[in-house]
């Protein structure tokens, strides 16, 4: 009896898994079918072993550059979301629980802003940051820092809805542990799900972002793709796809992190 109620639901979800992988699959195996053209009308590794061929380091340099500075404003970006974000959520989880709803308003508000308008708002700043610090493209950390809160803020805070803050601080507090050992040794352990999430997640929409690098002058990535693209299209559809294999790399890593928490705090919450 149970086979056979079990049995429609599992071909239903097989069908809709068939059909979505389906949609993904179509477009991506034509751009893997599009980078193996010849001039010839056959199929080879050209266009990929032309990208990576010392000879032609100079022709795609800019490729590279663009690449080194959209790491250079990951780590920026994500240095930005762990030493600010994360402890200012753990502080008003803390001693300000009734700002919460604010903080996430202000959080969640960069999602509903399409990039253009920020840059329209960000230029003035980014002119004052020119004049005191420089205009290289670690500057563009700032812009990144506020375009992934939305993201990093949701990951962190259901990691944070998921353990008790006021109890594991309040203990260790008790047996004689400072605040900066309280919030290395015991939440951040604790944390690791979510402030790994919103870390990866934040290196894949800097990865991607083109439009505020593009409108403030700044070289990353795509901006640097966009450039290439206008002479050798084939070499922008692969980096295109090792970038969607790359973040499809890091999403697989967040669901076996978050899978491999879950037992954890099944028998955290088990022992309470």
């Amino acid at each position: 009896m149970s086979r056979t109620s079990l049995a429609p639901g599992m071909t239903g979800k097989v069908l809709i898994v068939s059909v979505v992988g389906l949609v993904f699959a179509i477009p991506i195996v034509s751009m893997i079918e599009f980078t193996l053209r010849d001039g010839a009308g056959g199929h080879s590794l050209a266009h990929w072993g032309a990208l990576f061929d010392p000879a032609n380091a100079s022709r795609y340099a800019p490729i590279w550059a663009g690449l080194g500075n959209s790491l250079v404003l990951a780590v920026a970006t994500v240095g930005i979301v762990l030493l600010l974000l994360a402890p200012t959520m753990i502080l008003i989880a803390l001693r300000f629980p009734r700002l919460r709803r604010p903080f996430e308003f202000l959080c969640l508000l960069p999602i509903s802003i399409p990039a253009i308008v920020l840059v329209v708002g960000l230029a003035p700043v980014y002119l004052v940051i020119g004049r005191s610090l420089g205009t290289g493209v670690w500057s563009l950390a700032f812009a990144y820092g506020v375009t992934v809160l939305p993201y990093a803020y949701r990951a962190i805070q259901a990691n944070l809805d998921a353990i008790e803050v006021k109890t594991l601080a309040e203990a260790a507090r008790s047996l004689g542990a400072g605040w900066g050992a309280v919030l290395l040794r015991v939440l951040a352990p604790n944390l690791r799900t979510g402030l790994l999430a919103a870390s990866l997640l934040s290196v894949a929409v800097v990865l991607g972002e083109f439009t505020i690098a593009s409108l403030l002058n700044r070289q990353n990535l795509q901006t640097a793709l966009f450039v290439v693209n206008k002479q050798d299209p084939y070499v922008s559809v692969i980096l295109s796809l090792l970038a969607l294999a790359f973040v499809f790399v890091l999403l697989s890593v967040i669901g076996r992190a978050g899978a491999a928490a879950a037992p954890t705090q099944r028998r955290r919450k088990a022992r309470s």
